[in-house]
């Protein structure tokens, strides 16, 4: 481990000498990537060299129980020793799941879709309530959230949102997020006080550029036509909506929320390529489908992931069968806990598979 803490302080140097050249300046998507890799260097440097602090205070406190007649003195050298030793362990568990082979998607933006599934009207009013809690997550991470095609209820409700998130671990923490999500409550619509069960579903898809998912001009179909519904003065009077038809798979995405017809285009394309790159995916998810069938976040749209019940304010994850009594705080945005925990369930599911076992 120490070869590879001083590789990482050489490569950091290396970086501080490229960032201050001006002329990398010009290049401001480089010198965003060098930023951020000098950013994971240097936590992983930084974690080692807390954790080697910890141990030579751990050694100085063995050395005073050692040495020490002072009953007094060794109570409290021994309640520092609990103390050095739990921050010992606790800096080498982070960063060994710091030094773990990084997904090389982990920081892609992605492009969420939330649909109302059963439930009727209430499944609508919950998809709303997810949307505008994973909203409330991306701002506490600092995270860029663009609505990029929306359908309404007469009620709030949603049928269906498609949006994108960047930022720093995007899909490292979102991914999970791919599912059915189920909610247990009395609906606004209901007079009688019953308990109704709706579900959500929600697909998390990486964000690919355009180098990445080849799409042949020939393979697309573009047609234009009149916006429909609520939207200003744009709706119904200029041919802004586009409904692109990707022939090869019968993929068909349609945006009509900007007034631009090319603004239109280009978020079409994003959720298209986005949608093909999941495509291919689950295609090589069929084929090992045996080794995926025992992993977290599997992708599957189909899968109940996760139920919402208000009554007792109670959330739980049924992949890592977690429960939570906070439901009220998650519907905020209070997500880390959940997250958290299905990373670090992934994580050791990776570590176990590393190692055989």
């Amino acid at each position: 481990m120490e070869e590879r803490i001083q590789q990482m302080r050489a490569r950091m140097m290396e970086i501080d000498a490229q960032i201050s050249n001006p002329d990398l300046m010009r290049d401001q998507a480089a010198f965003r990537a060098l930023m951020k890799e000098r950013a994971r260097l240097s936590e992983i440097v930084d974690l080692y060299d807390e954790q080697q602090r910890l141990a030579c205070a751990i050694q100085d406190t063995r050395q005073i129980l050692r040495e020490s007649s002072d009953q007094e003195m060794k109570v409290l050298a021994e309640e520092e020793l609990a103390q050095l030793t739990g921050l010992w362990q606790e800096a080498g568990e982070k960063l060994k799941s710091l030094l773990m082979p990084r997904d090389p998607m982990a920081d892609k933006a992605v492009i969420m879709e939330i649909r109302a599934g059963t439930g009727g009207e209430e499944a609508s009013l919950f998809a709303a309530d997810l949307f505008r809690m994973y909203s409330r997550y991306a701002d506490r991470r600092g995270w860029a959230l663009e609505v990029m095609s929306l359908s309404e209820t007469e009620l709030g409700g949603m049928k269906e949102i498609i949006f994108s998130v960047s930022g720093d671990a995007v899909f490292e923490r979102m991914r999970y997020e791919s599912g059915v999500h189920r909610v247990q409550r009395v609906p606004v619509t209901e007079s009688s006080g019953r308990i109704h069960t709706s579900a959500v579903t929600v697909a998390v898809l990486p964000e690919m550029e355009e180098t990445e998912v080849e799409i042949r001009p020939e393979d697309l179909r573009i047609d234009v036509m009149r916006a429909s519904g609520p939207g200003g003065q744009s709706v119904n009077t200029t041919d802004s909506a586009v409904r692109i038809t990707h022939l090869p798979t019968g993929l068909v995405v349609h945006c009509q929320d900007e007034k631009s017809q090319i603004k239109n285009k280009a978020k079409a394309m994003r959720i298209l390529r986005a949608r093909l790159f999941e495509l291919e995916e689950e295609r090589r998810r069929m084929e090992r489908s045996a080794e995926r069938r025992s992993q977290v976040g599997t992708g599957d749209r189909s899968e109940r992931i996760r139920t919402y019940n208000f009554p007792q304010n109670r959330v739980t994850d049924h992949r890592i069968d977690l429960t939570l009594y906070k439901l009220d705080l998650v519907m905020e945005g209070d997500l880390d806990e959940l997250l958290d925990a299905l990373v670090a369930w992934d994580m050791q599911k990776r570590e176990a598979e590393s190692l055989g076992t």
